[in-house]
């Protein structure tokens, strides 16, 4: 029975890793589980796996909260330093650190530095600060098993060779909704239609970087940390259908492939139960139907964002931090109608070209990086050339 922590449970990765815990409730138990500010939800899933904690990160809610709403078993608790204990407690096995964005960096770092194995789903961990924390699990001995869709196939498929045999992997992309539009159009997308995603149904945040390939750019940054390659080594091709979720290719010129139907619970369950595999809820191929498996270039020039990835990649430095902290402001402008949808990867540009790059930040010097970047984003204005 392995002890499960799921950090950011309200959201589309903990609700999809709590429906791979509940089908496969012989082997995973749920210790505990972390929401922002949902705590209704959550109270409903204490009801229903009876965590020893469940945590609400905003404190502020403290007066609104009904105790009465959790499992009498369970201990509520508030505040981000709680998160920080419950990734760190002795009776936690793996953490699934499913917090989007820089908010998660807390507690993937204390999971981290008390060695425990990691269900990453929080890939700005390694976009922000991915030299220190891969430095810091190698002196820890924790483990990274990747949650992500794409890096989990890659991880899959590189099990079938030695990493020296690695000649690249190609990074799978669907094109978001946007796939096929012109630039004319691009210039009018609204946040309705950018939430409108072909294949997968994720959160609003998640969906908007899709649609600007921004989430393709900061998964080669988490590529390139978490299997210790070459920025040169990582391609990235739209495959509109989503069923190749990644490839590898060998020295010998081997591609080897995962595929499945675009459903996180495969790759989070993989992470959970690895090195083994168990029949699960997540959908399986038809293979009585036809199927068609589409690849293509991605559009550079109409889609920025992915250049901004190779590029934060190959410098590394704060870069990474500076990016993901410029793009998280960016989007939430977007969707609150205050910038275009184009004017997102232009703001992450001017913002990266203006600050001052260091080579070997501190964690201190990437907090600091990251809420500069956060308060020059929600000052930017586009300029004509957009």
């Amino acid at each position: 029975m392995k002890r499960v922590a799921v950090l950011g449970s309200t959201g589309s990765i903990g609700t999809s890793s709590l429906e791979v815990l509940s089908a496969l409730s012989d082997r995973l138990t749920l210790v505990g589980a972390t929401a922002h500010s949902r705590w209704q939800q959550l109270a409903e899933q204490t009801q229903q796996f009876a965590p020893r904690v469940a945590v609400v990160s905003d404190e502020s809610l403290q007066g609104e909260v009904e105790a009465a709403s959790f499992h009498s078993e369970t201990q509520l608790k508030f505040g981000r330093d709680a998160i920080t204990e419950l990734a760190s407690a002795e009776d936690v096995d793996i953490v699934v650190t499913a917090i989007v964005g820089a908010a998660g960096l807390q507690g993937t770092w204390a999971a981290v530095e008390a060695g425990k194995t990691i269900g990453l789903a929080n890939k700005e961990t390694l976009i922000v600060a991915g030299p220190l924390i891969c430095d810091l699990a190698k002196k820890t001995g924790s483990q990274f098993l990747p949650v992500d869709s794409e890096h989990s196939a890659i991880f899959q498929a590189m099990q079938s060779g030695k990493t020296a045999e690695v000649k690249r992997i190609i990074l799978t992309a669907s094109g978001g909704p946007f796939r096929g539009w012109s630039r004319e159009q691009l210039d009018s997308a609204t946040p309705e239609d950018a939430l409108r995603h072909p294949t997968w149904d994720m959160g609003p945040k998640i969906t908007i970087d899709s649609a600007t390939l921004m989430n393709k750019a900061l998964e080669v940054i988490e590529a390139k940390w978490l299997f210790d390659l070459n920025v040169s080594q990582i391609e990235v091709v739209v495959h509109p259908q989503s069923l190749v979720h990644s490839i590898v290719e060998f020295s010998d010129g081997s591609c080897l492939a995962q595929l499945s139907p675009p459903d996180m619970k495969l790759p989070i369950q993989y992470a959970l139960t690895w090195p083994d595999r168990f029949d699960g809820p997540s959908p399986k191929m038809d293979w009585t139907s036809t199927w068609s498996l589409d690849f293509a270039p991605p559009d550079r020039d109409l889609f920025p964002a992915l250049d901004l990835g190779f590029e934060v990649a190959r410098r590394g430095g704060s870069c990474g931090a500076v990016l993901n902290a410029a793009n998280e402001v960016a989007v939430s402008r977007f969707l609150g109608g205050d910038l275009k949808f184009r004017e997102i990867p232009q703001a992450c540009r001017e913002i990266l070209d203006a600050h001052n790059f260091d080579p070997d930040p501190t964690l201190t010097d990437l907090n600091r990086l990251d809420q500069w970047a956060r308060e020059e984003t929600s000052r930017w204005t586009s300029s004509p050339s957009i």
